[in-house]
């Protein structure tokens, strides 16, 4: 984790969109770079201010959470995004995760568990909440029934990393298990995430336990 970890928050809520700034004006190591009102002015800002983190509502008005995501996903923007909402919807959920969210918090949560899971988020861990990581564990697995993807074209060391992976393990974590460093831990995953064509490590996660990998 950054000794600073540049945030930019996502949300048509005014008055929730200022409580999550002021939650993070107040946690060690964050600074909030940038507020957004909707999907489109998030995206811009994101463009101009290379977030290390972007937290997004799912519902909002003109462009959605989840549009908003594929595109900036599109665009290769690289900042760890969790989407931050009211929905405990499987498929609201499901389609996040696809669609390369790192994170998927409901709003209901305690502010201290929400930081929490921010923090585990930006130390390269999975940022679910928890009430809601079986319903996705259950929804991706039985996708991954007619899923064609293969790891076999993968290299010895991006299969391990992939197992430690669905074992829930940080960057920091891996590198001490495998003794290389976290730099290199960060290239892997981006590497085999674009030869399974995944867009969140949270998803190739999910997908390594259904293959029973983890």
């Amino acid at each position: 984790m950054p000794d600073t970890t540049r945030v930019l928050v996502i949300d048509d809520h005014p008055l929730f969109r200022r409580g999550v700034c002021q939650l993070l004006e107040l946690a060690p190591g964050f600074s909030v770079v940038g507020e957004a009102a909707s999907g489109q002015e998030g995206i811009d800002l994101a463009k101009s201010l290379d977030p290390d983190l972007i937290l997004l509502d799912l519902n909002m008005k003109g462009i959605n959470g989840l549009e908003t995501l594929r595109t900036m996903r599109d665009m290769d923007i690289d900042a760890r995004i969790i989407i931050l909402t009211v929905s405990n919807a499987p498929d609201d959920l499901v389609a996040a995760i696809r669609a390369g969210s790192d994170g998927y918090i409901l709003k209901d949560n305690d502010p201290a568990n929400i930081l929490q899971l921010i923090c585990s988020a930006m130390q390269g861990q999975h940022a679910i909440s928890p009430e809601l990581t079986s319903l996705l564990a259950s929804a991706l697995r039985q996708e991954s029934v007619v899923d064609n993807r293969n790891h076999a074209n993968l290299t010895e060391r991006e299969t391990g990393i992939l197992k430690c992976l669905a074992a829930g393990m940080s960057n920091k974590l891996i590198a001490r298990e495998l003794d290389i460093m976290e730099s290199t831990v960060k290239v892997h995953i981006r590497n085999l995430l674009k030869k399974l064509k995944f867009r969140s490590r949270v998803e190739a996660a999910v997908w390594a336990v259904g293959q029973h990998l983890g």
